[in-house]
């Protein structure tokens, strides 16, 4: 037999042996295409929005005459670890029509506000529920019989919330914040001095865009 035969020999014989493994080795070593499409959504990054929403001496209630709207901004950013997501922010307002009652005639009206928050949540895929807490400042401008200089008061800050999110970056949430200022004076006609333990409720709708 010559060599040339002897080799197709050879191969034929060893061919239903090495087919397998080859067939083996290509599909080990092939990357099915990843499909994207059933991943959860990752809430990590910064953010930017705006909020609008009302402001009230008591529990929220756009309607009552102590209650007053509010608008204004915020910027934050996400940090998420599985389902948890943590976070801070920073968010100013300003707002009309918010009034606290000191008695007597004495009113203060909230004008100007801003808060640092951090805030810690579960996510539900694209929906985000979570808890809120951090420190406030508000300008207190004098009404009624008032006659103190404007000034800023602060306190703690306490809520929760719940956002949801959309394609193209889009986030809408509904959020409630309860703060705290505490004791505040103000100068009334007369010399007399009023203090009251003030403090706010509000509520606020909120559109952000993640980059």
């Amino acid at each position: 037999m010559s060599t040339r035969n002897l080799f197709f020999v050879v191969f034929a014989g060893l061919a239903p042996f090495a087919m397998p493994a080859m067939a083996a080795d290509i599909a080990q070593n092939y990357e099915a295409p990843q499909d994207f499409s059933n991943q959860a959504y990752d809430w990590s990054g910064t953010y930017a929005g705006v909020h609008l929403g009302s402001a009230s001496s008591g529990f929220p209630n756009p309607f009552a005459d102590k209650s007053g709207w509010q608008l204004g901004g915020q910027v934050g950013t996400n940090f998420q670890s599985g389902s948890m997501v943590y976070g801070a922010e920073l968010e100013g307002s300003y707002s009309k029509g918010s009034k606290y009652n000191l008695g007597g005639g004495a009113e203060l009206q909230r004008t100007w506000n801003g808060a640092a928050k951090v805030r810690a949540g579960v996510a539900l895929d694209r929906t985000l529920v979570y808890g809120t807490a951090g420190y406030s400042m508000a300008k207190f401008k004098g009404k009624g019989n008032v006659i103190s200089d404007d000034k800023w008061e602060g306190g703690y800050l306490v809520g929760g919330g719940i956002e949801q999110a959309f394609d193209g970056g889009l986030r809408a949430r509904v959020e409630y914040n309860y703060v705290n200022y505490g004791d505040v004076n103000a100068v009334v006609k007369g010399g007399g001095k009023r203090s009251e333990d003030l403090g706010s409720h509000s509520v606020k709708l909120g559109l952000n865009y993640g980059f």
